[in-house]
Parts: structure tokens; sequence; C-alpha cells
């Protein structure tokens, strides 16, 4: 029988569930919208389950149902970065919550349900897998909104699913790619009517089989 560990904070929660380590995006009455606080977060839980020689695979995703992650909590923008001081520490601290993701030790996952956007994609496409239910919508807003991006994440972006399909998701500041246009271009590993419940991968685990993809079964 697996033994389920939960530590959390009040956007970020951490679980230990067997062999896998689940990291849940918890704000889903702002469709998940990442905070300064989950980022703050984000590297000790991080450590936790790299630590732990029993986790085998750690996998992200979205409380509730309508997103994984929809950008960036622009609610704290106001208070948090007022000046080029608060800017420089927003930064510094969503880059290292950032960065603890890009150099996790073990096979990180991304299961994306509904609203996956602006900052939710570049969470999506840190992971090693992707895999959509069809549900899911992607997009970067950013040229809608007057905002610039880093070379960095575009460069991720670029190499995932080339120049050209990267320029038409920067261009046309869609919101509104579904699951099957991300798996045509290769932003997503697969794609399913449903996500595989979280019993069914850990059946998998358990027997030591690593899930090609987790488009199977209805998820609960």
């Amino acid at each position: 029988m697996s033994e389920t560990v939960t530590s959390q904070a009040e956007t970020l929660l951490m679980e230990k569930d067997g062999p896998i380590g689940w990291i849940t995006f918890n704000q889903p009455h702002k469709r998940n919208a990442v905070s300064q606080e989950m980022w703050q977060r984000m590297p000790e839980y991080v450590h936790e389950l790299s630590g732990d020689n029993a986790i085998r695979v750690v996998i992200l995703r979205g409380a509730g149902e309508t997103a994984f992650v929809a950008g960036a909590d622009i609610s704290q923008f106001k208070d948090r970065r007022r000046n080029a001081a608060d800017e420089e520490e927003y930064r510094r601290i969503s880059a290292a919550g950032s960065e603890s993701l890009a150099t996790l030790g073990k096979p990180l996952l991304a299961m994306i349900h509904g609203f996956c956007i602006g900052g939710g994609v570049g969470i999506a496409i840190t992971c090693d897998i992707r895999i959509a239910s069809d549900d899911a919508r992607f997009g970067i807003p950013a040229a809608r909104l007057g905002l610039g991006y880093h070379y960095h994440g575009m460069e991720k972006l670029m190499k995932l699913v080339g120049p050209s399909v990267t320029k038409e998701i920067f261009f046309s500041a869609r919101t509104d790619w579904t699951a099957q246009e991300a798996l045509r271009m290769g932003l997503v590993k697969a794609s399913a009517r449903h996500l595989m419940p979280r019993r069914s991968i850990r059946y998998r685990m358990a027997r030591k089989v690593m899930p090609s993809s987790f488009a199977a079964a209805v998820r609960l």
C-alpha cells in the first residue's frame, strides 16, 4: 500500500504518493496563476523530492477543473513590482523557482488540462514530457498585453517547436491553441480525451513501468 505524505502552503502543494512526487499549483479561483509565494516555495519542494530515493518521477498539475496554469498572478504586480528594485527581486525569486524545476534530477512530467497560458507554457516546456487532455488550451498573449519576453524563455520554446511556430505563437498572441494543435506542433507528447487517473499512474509506477503516455483512462 502506498503511503501518502502531504506538505502544503496555501497556493502550492507537494505530495509524496509511493514512487510519485506531485506538485500542484493551487489557486483554482485564479486559474492557478503563479504567485511569488509559489515560486518561493518551489525550490524547497523540488529539493525534498530530489533527495528522496523512493521518488522516481515528479508530476506537475493544476488544482480544480479549469486550468493547469494560466500565467502569472498579475494581481501582485502593483505591490510586488512597483520599482526597479522590486522588479529585480520578483525576477530573482521566479527565476530560482523555475531553475529548480529545470535542474530536477528526476523525470518531470506535466499533466495539462484547461488553460495553459503565458507562464503556464513556460512551466510546461520545462518538463521532460507534457500530456494534455482534449480540453487544454495553450497560448502566449504577451504581444496583446504589450509585454516582452526574455530570449531565454523564447529559446526553450524555439528548440521544442522550431522558429516558425514560435513566431506564430508570439505574433498571433492566440490563447486558444487546442491540444491537437499543440500535439502537431510538438508542444505536447500526447493528447487524450481524459488524463489517466492517479491510481492508474501509481499502479504503473509501482510495477516499475514508466508510463509512455498518460492518455489511457478517465480522470477521476
